[in-house]
């Protein structure tokens, strides 16, 4: 089997957001090694190319099974006008890894 896996966490961001008009939803793309749980690469439907890196050096290198952490960092660290979105989709990706990682219900 692979070792990464590609997925992704979307939410909606405030109707002022460039992000909104642009794309409707924030969305955040995640490569993730599937034996460490480490985040190895991001991408994220944010308008600007700063905005992009800083969200790729705030989750990069670490788990994504740590989400309470990875929020915490967020929201102590980036306060663009899409804070509370990038955080509801770090959440919804990690729960999206952890439903695969459990693999199929029975």
């Amino acid at each position: 089997m692979a070792r990464t896996l590609y997925l992704t966490g979307e939410d909606k961001s405030p109707t002022n957001n460039p992000i909104t008009s642009q794309w409707g939803l924030f969305f955040i793309g995640l490569v993730v090694d599937t034996e460490t749980h480490v985040i190895h690469a991001v991408d994220c439907t944010a308008t600007l190319a700063l905005t992009v890196e800083f969200v790729r050096e705030l989750l990069v290198g670490r788990s994504l099974l740590e989400d309470d952490a990875l929020v915490e960092s967020i929201t102590d660290r980036y306060h663009g006008s899409s804070q509370r979105a990038l955080a509801a989709a770090v959440r919804n990706a990690a729960a999206k890894y952890r439903d695969l990682a459990a693999g199929p219900s029975a």
